[in-house]
């Protein structure tokens, strides 16, 4: 049995705050900052002697924190824990989207496999493949808990393809910024 903890990142900076950011690069706020060097304990305390993390700094923030606390633990940059890209739509309000695009946004969920949200971004099921590609090498090699620090989307398919939830419940399945989110899978 392997047991896998996936971390959403702390809060992002306040006036990113309604808007869809992906994966725009964005920082953390003083609050988020604050809640990530309160969390890294925590984190470490979990054991892992790898650190998986997205490339995108809200992660790496926290990640470079429990590296500190962690003696030992390694640091993998893993780029398909990055953020779902939502093409046109980064930087937008979430109204600002809704205004222009209205419920054709919801394809995200009913057409997983072609919406590709902004014209240009990235298919949900996508997003879905190359999170799970990652979990699976992860939990393949592993010989320890695995602990990687991320982002609601990718954590959130991860979790509802596990559980076998439809793309719809997805949603529902993105944790609170600064969560750990902790799963126990056989190990093959």
């Amino acid at each position: 049995m392997t047991v896998v903890h996936l971390v959403r990142h702390t809060a992002v900076a306040a006036h990113w705050a309604g808007r869809c950011y992906g994966q725009s690069d964005v920082g953390l706020s003083r609050d988020g900052r604050a809640a990530a060097r309160a969390l890294a304990p925590r984190i470490a305390a979990l054991g892992a002697r790898r650190l998986y993390v997205s490339p995108l700094r809200r992660a790496r923030f926290l990640a470079g924190l429990v590296l500190r606390e962690a003696a030992g633990a390694g640091l993998v940059i893993e780029p398909r824990l990055a953020e779902c890209h939502f093409g046109g739509w980064e930087g937008q309000s979430w109204d600002a989207i809704y205004a222009a695009s209205g419920d054709a946004m919801l394809g995200l969920v009913t057409a997983p496999e072609t919406f590709r949200p902004g014209g240009h971004g990235e298919a949900t099921f996508t997003l879905r493949d190359r999170a799970l590609a990652w979990f699976e090498e992860a939990v393949r090699g592993a010989d320890g808990p695995v602990v990687a620090v991320c982002h609601g989307g990718p954590i959130a398919a991860i979790r509802g393809t596990l559980a076998g939830a439809p793309v719809v419940d997805w949603p529902g399945l993105v944790p609170k910024v600064g969560e750990i989110v902790s799963l126990e899978v056989l190990s093959t």
